[in-house]
Parts: structure tokens; sequence; C-alpha cells
């Protein structure tokens, strides 16, 4: 039986996060995951589970989605994302697709994962919010220190104790990560985009590191106080959790090494074409 890996891509503002959810009356909420698995079962006509490599949250976007699933039949592997992208709804894209070794497991293999947070700042009548992107970009109405936010980003860089990093109900036993990198730039006039890459996240992690940078481009939080965060553990010294809409999953990298081939100057996600969050 053929495994297949699948790159996904999705605008995760109407779906309630990847993983399937049935509320108390036994109907389904709106997942990235049950519309994967809807598609595989109209294509392949067997109900298998694709299991996604990151529980992405509400609201949350993807380019670099990977999921897997095993199917009986045989599909020509060259027609299958396209295959599965027309029984999908707009929202959602299967961008790639391939046979893997019968054992590939997307959770476990996963040696890295980059997310990425866009952020449009300023006040009208001088910068406007964002209207055509305000999906995929957060607003801050008032003016952000990117220089000061990208002379701190690099202190998160380590293996660290990051419960003070992650919401308290976070779920995790161990809470030992690592961050192999995490830059901030201006990508156009008005706007920020941070990316980190990391060995996995706890429960808002990202979101939560954002927002501890905006503390810092408003000038309200040293850039220090990430170190007195990260030896404390304590939640509440960090910045606020960001929402979920300027945030998007890259990329996931398996594979013998920890990170992608030629990181940081050849990035996955710019091998993926077509329109990004």
């Amino acid at each position: 039986m053929p495994r297949h890996r699948l790159l996904v891509a999705y605008d995760g503002t109407d779906f309630h996060g990847w993983q399937r959810q049935i509320r108390p009356d036994g109907t389904e909420l709106r997942t990235v995951q049950h519309a994967l698995e809807t598609a595989v079962f109209e294509t392949v006509r067997e109900r298998v589970p694709v299991t996604g490599a990151s529980r992405t949250d509400s609201g949350v976007h993807a380019v670099g989605q990977v999921a897997a699933f095993t199917s009986e039949r045989e599909i020509p592997i060259e027609r299958l994302a396209t295959a599965l992208t027309v029984r999908l709804p707009d929202d959602v894209q299967v961008r790639r697709a391939e046979i893997v070794a019968d054992d590939f497991d997307p959770i476990s293999m996963a040696t890295s994962k980059c997310y990425r947070y866009d952020i449009a700042w300023g006040r009208p009548p001088q910068v406007w919010p964002p209207l055509f992107d305000r999906r995929t970009r957060f607003h801050v109405p008032m003016p952000l220190d990117a220089a000061a936010m990208a002379a701190a980003a690099p202190r998160l860089v380590g293996t660290h104790d990051v419960r003070g990093l992650a919401q308290k109900h976070h779920g995790r036993i161990d809470t030992e990560r690592t961050i192999f990198d995490c830059r901030v730039w201006e990508p156009a006039p008005h706007r920020i985009r941070m990316e980190i890459v990391g060995s996995g996240f706890l429960y808002n992690m990202v979101r939560i590191i954002a927002g501890t940078l905006v503390e810092i481009g408003k000038g309200r939080m040293p850039a220090e106080r990430i170190d007195e965060i990260i030896a404390t553990g304590e939640r509440r010294l960090a910045g606020q959790t960001l929402p979920p809409m300027g945030l998007s999953l890259r990329w996931i990298h398996h594979g013998p090494d920890i990170l992608p081939p030629g990181w940081p100057d050849h990035r996955p996600d710019h091998d993926l074409g077509g329109d990004e969050p």
C-alpha cells in the first residue's frame, strides 16, 4: 500500500485549526484535516486518516503544512495533487504529492519547522490598516522600532526551557525546545516580518514570542526581558498572545539534517509558488 506525502497550503481564517474536532452533538467543526480526509475519500474511495505534521490553531495559515496518508488504491502520483485540490474548498490546496517510505511519520520525523508572523503598523490618515491582506496581517496602530525588534530576536536562539513563552495550559510535560533562528526585518514600508525556526513549539508559543517582540518594538519592554523570561519561566513577563491572522506555517523539514540544506540562504517556502499569506 503506497504512502503519500502531501504539501498543503491553506487560508486558516475560516477553519477551527488543523485537527478534527467533534461537537458534543456529534457534528464536526470545520477543520483542515476534515476537509482533506473528505477529499482523500472522494479520490481513493477509502476512509483513511490523514496525519498532519503541525496542529495549527484556529485562524492560522499555512503554505508548507506536511501531511501523509496510506491507501490501498494507487493513484498516478503526478495527478494526485490536482485530484485532491479540485475536491477541496477554495481555501485549501494540495500543492505537491509524492510517494514516500511506508514508515514515514510527518510528526515524529520532523526535525525543524518555520513559522512567520506578519505585521502592518501605523494609524490613519498617514497609514491605513490592511484592507486586501487584512486576513493575513495583524495591525498595530502605532510606530514600531523594527531595528530594536531585530536586535532582540537572536536572544531567543538556543536550547531553553520555554514554558514562559507558552500558554499556561500547554499540555506538555517536556518544555525544552531549541530555537535555531529568529529574525525580524521590514519587507516593505510599515510592514514587519518575523520568522522563527525551531525543533518544535508549545501552544501559542510563536504568537507570544511575536507579542513580546512587539512590546520591545513599542519601547515598552527592554530586550533583556527575553533573558529574564527564559531564566524564570514566568509567562506574565512576556508580551500578549497576538491574534492568529498574522501567523503562517512556512515549512516543515524532514530529513537526515536538522535544518534544510543551504539554510538560511535557501528558504524552502520560496519554491512553493502561487500566492502566500
